[in-house]
């Protein structure tokens, strides 16, 4: 699949759902929430549908349709027990990728696949069914929107798999390592404020989402706050440039560097982004779109990015 999916294909399923138009790529045709999983994700919410039966027999032909989802399986152990994961799966690099797609699933593609547990970020109605008849536990987790929904999400899809211990001792770790990056910001009078880009057609993520949660962690204030006060995008609102110029971050980070090409240099480019404050002084910090979209145990190498990029510079 071209490479342009990850982030431009997540931005126009969730913006479709806030009845707008996504980002500007003709593949962009596969999934849910801006910034998030891609073809697996889905609408903005985090609870899983399904509840886990801890006395259910435990998995051994797992498919998983969502990305997200794929790393949190292997990050607790159940790896082993994976036979199948979607297009969009690309961590880590030992995946049994397959052209199962998460946002147009084929239920007999998925059957060939004999599963006995389908992990996803979002099925229609009739694959679920379908997945049903055929005896294969489905569960659904859709797009986190507070860690508190990844943490949840790690933990039940531990106890489905057999892996409840090794799912716990991730959740603490994890958590240890936020605390211990959250200690080290340092204290401001004034929060810097910053700018994350989802596409280069300016949609962004505000403090209410999981991308958002983050950039709060470390102490930083969110320009794209503003552009949806009352909610009506979901979180993911557009920004226009006049709008960015005008609120001329100290800080911006791209999100788009694989799925739109780009980097300080193109953001710069742009008509009238070259005397942006966090342009003039080097403060364009470019992400892996992967990393920075999805809401699994990565979320720590994401924090970690953001406040050691912010951590040394002075501000105001």
């Amino acid at each position: 699949m071209p490479a342009k999916t990850a982030i431009a294909a997540a931005l126009l399923g969730a913006l479709a759902s806030a009845g707008l138009a996504g980002c500007a790529d003709d593949d962009a045709t596969e999934s849910g929430t801006p910034g998030t999983d891609g073809p697996a994700g889905d609408a903005p919410t985090g609870d899983a549908t399904d509840d886990a039966d801890p006395d259910d027999a435990v998995p051994e032909r797992i498919v998983s349709l969502s990305p997200t989802a794929t790393e949190i399986l292997f990050a607790i152990g159940a790896g082993e027990q994976v036979v199948a994961v979607d297009d969009q799966s690309d961590f880590p690099a030992d995946v049994p990728v397959t052209d199962l797609s998460g946002f147009e699933p084929n239920l007999e593609a998925i059957i060939d696949f004999e599963p006995d547990l389908v992990v996803a970020s979002g099925l229609p109605d009739d694959i679920i069914t379908g997945l049903e008849a055929v005896d294969a536990e489905v569960l659904v987790h859709e797009s986190a929107v507070v860690l508190d929904d990844t943490y949840d999400q790690i933990a039940q899809l531990g106890i489905t798999t057999g892996h409840e211990d090794e799912a716990a001792d991730l959740v603490a770790e994890m958590r240890a390592d936020i605390d211990e990056l959250v200690a080290s910001v340092p204290d401001r009078d004034e929060a810097p404020t910053y700018f994350h880009e989802l596409s280069d057609t300016l949609f962004s993520a505000t403090s209410e989402t999981f991308i958002g949660e983050l950039y709060d962690l470390a102490g930083l204030e969110n320009v794209a706050d503003a552009a949806d006060a009352d909610g009506e995008f979901g979180g993911y609102p557009q920004l226009s440039a006049e709008v960015l110029v005008a609120a001329d971050p100290d800080f911006v980070f791209l999100a788009d560097t694989e799925c739109c090409g780009q980097d300080a240099a193109t953001f710069a480019a742009r008509p009238g982004f070259g005397d942006l404050t966090a342009v003039r002084d080097g403060r364009v910090v470019e992400l892996s779109d992967d990393i920075a979209s999805r809401w699994g145990p990565r979320v720590v190498d994401q924090l970690r990015t953001i406040v050691e990029a912010t951590a040394e510079v002075p501000v105001g």
